[in-house]
């Protein structure tokens, strides 16, 4: 799992993750999710891990929207929280997100499910836990991930530059007890089907974030995919 961070992981992150990757904890979450990789079916790929930390420089921050473990399908995760690769078919949560994008800021619905273009802009797209077994939900929670993504939004919250958090859903607004109040915090329940009629929809999120990022003097997201 580390052997990718020297290829892959972008300058401003690095001395935090690898100070993580010596900490004890992180080399048992090493060799589980190493010994994973070896005999079952993980996503996302390998090479995928770190993508969050690749796409957005810690010092470019400006938004975080925080999920929980990677999509569990074939050919969906690629690192970035909600995010699916181009081509596949949108999942439900990330279809209600569209539906929201155009409701709130009236973007034309996309033909591709890749949040590339928001990572690349400062939105952090986050997981709690950044790798699953295929076809098995939360089956690489409480192995350590959750330690090492707490402190990750904990470094940011202690950030003097303000970000916006977005936090979908029970277990992301747990994490508000990380955040400095420097920040902005936006919750709502999950876009899951099964909660998104309870106040996600109509919860506004796109314009909230460019309207504080606008308040603070900072360059607004382009949402529009």
């Amino acid at each position: 799992m580390g052997e990718q961070l020297s290829d892959r992981l972008l300058g401003d992150w690095s001395h935090l993750i690898e100070s993580e990757m010596e900490e004890t904890y992180f080399q048992a979450l090493k060799t589980f999710v190493d010994e994973a990789y070896n005999t079952t079916t993980v996503y996302p790929a390998r090479q995928d891990i770190w993508n969050a930390f690749v796409y957005t420089k810690f010092k470019d921050v400006k938004c975080v929207i925080l999920g929980q473990d990677p999509y569990h399908g074939p050919n969906q995760a690629h690192g970035l929280s909600f995010s699916v690769q181009d081509g596949v078919r949108f999942p439900p949560s990330l279809r209600n997100i569209f539906q929201e994008l155009a409701d709130d800021i009236g973007c034309t619905p996309p033909k591709s499910g890749n949040l590339e273009k928001w990572a690349r802009q400062g939105v952090l797209l986050l997981n709690t836990a950044l790798t699953v077994e295929a076809g098995k939900a939360g089956s690489h929670r409480g192995q350590g991930w959750e330690t090492f993504t707490d402190t990750i939004i904990r470094e940011l919250g202690n950030r003097e530059q303000p970000i916006v958090f977005i936090l979908w859903g029970n277990d992301a607004k747990k994490k508000q007890t990380l955040i400095g109040e420097q920040h902005l915090i936006l919750t709502s329940v999950h876009p899951s089907p099964l909660s998104a009629h309870r106040g996600f929809f109509g919860s506004k999120p796109f314009s909230q974030v460019n309207a504080k990022l606008s308040e603070w003097g900072v360059e607004e997201i382009d949402w529009c995919l």
